[in-house]
């Protein structure tokens, strides 16, 4: 059995009243192209491609913040929030449960989105994203929401990358060009998200707290080494005390609490998920494949993310954990 924890779905419906809140956004023109994406027939086909699997639903970019305002984002949220419960129910065999989304620029909102979406409608976790409307998701304002996943419900919060073309790669420029802000500032937005939320000491105040960074924790484990020599260290502090840490009153060395978050293998390529898996481990590592996102409709993602997990030099018992049995455990399913 293999269980994919992070793809995802966006119902018609959802996809259809997108048409009506943000006319001209490119998603209208792209998705639609996509159909693994939003028929659920389609979405079955590509999954019995793969034998045995299931798919824990969330819902994809816009984050729902930049659809609608504080006013409105709850009443969106709730809609799409049922309509993938209601595929969860109708097809509880492929998907067992789904990531709730939430009204991030409607704090209240979003705390009686989460109970609701755990207690009624039997999601497994929220997905949130790296800033809300270029906030960070480290601010004191957003901090009832982890607090609520993790001493309300004890489930895990799962953090998606966005940043968009309108943010230069140099600041004498108005866009990204080449799509850098996709291929690497999506990773870099996972890193400095995550950064900022161990800094802000949310891992000393929530140690329990469960975050799942996608993409396999976008750039931290191919800069570990980074993570445990700062800046100012070099010039100021030891080898065992890190000034910047020191300031943040953190109770661990930085690379500790790194290493408390767990990761997915939405990668699709051996080596990289091999230096990821080094770094998390086995126990903080969960199958994941993106899909569909990609040119093959999600086919290319999840045979080379399968692949990726299979070529680990890890006994078969870790991999099934990998591919279901954290999975199984971090869901409660």
């Amino acid at each position: 059995m293999i269980i994919d924890i992070f793809n995802h779905f966006m119902p018609k419906a959802y996809l259809d009243r997108l048409g009506n809140l943000i006319p001209g956004h490119p998603v209208l023109t792209a998705f639609p192209r996509v159909k693994p994406l939003w028929d659920v027939e389609a979405r079955l086909k590509l999954m019995d491609e793969f034998g045995e699997m299931q798919h824990v639903l969330s819902l994809a970019n816009p984050p729902p913040e930049l659809i609608a305002g504080p006013d409105k984002s709850p009443e969106l949220v709730r809609f799409a929030n049922d309509a993938l419960a209601e595929l969860c129910r109708k097809h509880p065999d492929r998907f067992p449960t789904f990531i709730a989304s939430l009204p991030m620029n409607n704090v209240e909102a979003s705390l009686a989105e989460i109970d609701r979406a755990v207690n009624d409608l039997g999601a497994r976790g929220v997905q949130v994203f790296t800033n809300v409307a270029g906030k960070p998701l480290s601010a004191p304002e957003f901090r009832p929401v982890f607090q609520s996943m993790t001493e309300g419900h004890d489930l895990g919060v799962w953090v998606h990358p966005m940043r968009a073309a309108s943010f230069s790669d140099y600041a004498s420029e108005k866009e990204s060009q080449n799509e850098i802000w996709f291929s690497f500032g999506w990773p870099y937005e996972t890193t400095a998200c995550m950064t900022r939320l161990i800094y802000s000491g949310i891992f000393d105040e929530l140690p329990n707290l469960k975050i799942i960074s996608h993409h396999m924790g976008g750039m931290i484990p191919y800069f570990s080494g980074k993570i445990k020599l700062g800046f100012r260290q070099i010039f100021f502090g030891t080898p065992d005390s890190n000034p910047a840490a020191a300031d943040a009153k953190l109770k661990k060395p930085p690379v500790e609490y790194y290493k408390m978050l767990y990761a997915d293998t939405a990668l699709g390529e051996v080596a990289p998920t091999r230096c990821g898996h080094d770094f998390f481990g086995t126990d903080h590592c969960l199958f994941a494949s993106d899909a569909p996102f990609d040119a093959g409709q999600g086919r290319h993602l999840l045979r080379n993310s399968i692949a990726a997990v299979k070529a680990l030099e890890i006994s078969q018992a870790e991999k099934e954990q990998i591919f279901s049995g954290n999975a199984r455990k971090l869901l409660k399913l």
